[in-house]
């Protein structure tokens, strides 16, 4: 595989990383599932956390976790096609599309597979009726923001840029996750899980994609090559 061809560094990169990922997933389900070590350390943390709650974090947090529900991301994916539409960048906007939302719809799958009960207080914070396992709102902030850090990555040539915007997304990525954990909404293991499976689904769209333009750059390049 040459760096730069159709199945290049990118395709290496991206199954290294989805295979990783599937594996970090595949071993804290089986933990959960099996009421192993993790479960014990997620009950200590959920009640800390549930006995610990200060402002203003509470009131920050809480609206972290609001903005990041099903809609807001809408209108965070809406406002990011159409930034991409205006750039007539055809192409991430196709990876924003099979990847935030479809993503999203695998997590309420995982869930259903799963039926992990949310974690229970006698004063909780939030109370939430749905599954728990994987966290949906650390997935949809994983999927969104890794796709705008992947875009800025390629897109944009300085590097102060780059860094910047990708330290940013990770940042807003652990940001909502604490949230979760820190509001009583979900378990460690429940975020920790919603990340590796939708770093793995992230992988398998930008890679789809990135290929998809390469091997229609090469026919254009090859089809003006004839002319």
């Amino acid at each position: 595989m040459t760096p730069g061809g159709q199945f290049g560094l990118h395709m290496t990169l991206g199954v290294l990383i989805m295979i990783v990922s599937v594996a970090v997933f595949g071993n804290i389900a089986d933990e959960v599932t099996d009421q192993d070590a993790i479960t014990v350390l997620d009950v200590h943390i959920a009640n800390w956390f549930n006995t610990h709650h200060v402002e203003p974090y509470t009131s920050f947090l809480l609206f972290i976790s609001f903005v990041h529900k099903v809609g807001g991301m809408i209108l965070l994916v809406a406002a990011f096609g159409y930034y991409l539409w205006r750039r007539q960048q055809r192409y991430w906007l196709l990876a924003l599309g099979v990847t935030v939302l479809p993503g999203m719809i695998l997590n309420v799958v995982l869930k259903q597979v799963f039926q992990r009960s949310r974690p229970l207080f006698e004063e909780p914070l939030v109370t939430l009726s749905t599954y728990s396992f994987p966290s949906g709102h650390t997935a949809a902030a994983t999927l969104f923001y890794g796709v705008l850090a992947c875009y800025i990555m390629i897109a944009c040539k300085g590097w102060s840029v780059r860094l910047a915007t990708a330290a940013f997304c990770v940042v807003m990525i652990f940001l909502v996750a604490f949230s979760r954990v820190y509001l009583g909404a979900h378990y460690l293991s429940d975020v920790l899980a919603a990340m590796a499976s939708s770093a793995a689904w992230l992988a398998v769209c930008i890679t789809a994609i990135s290929t998809l333009r390469r091997r229609s750059e090469a026919r254009s390049l090859a089809a003006n090559g004839t002319m």
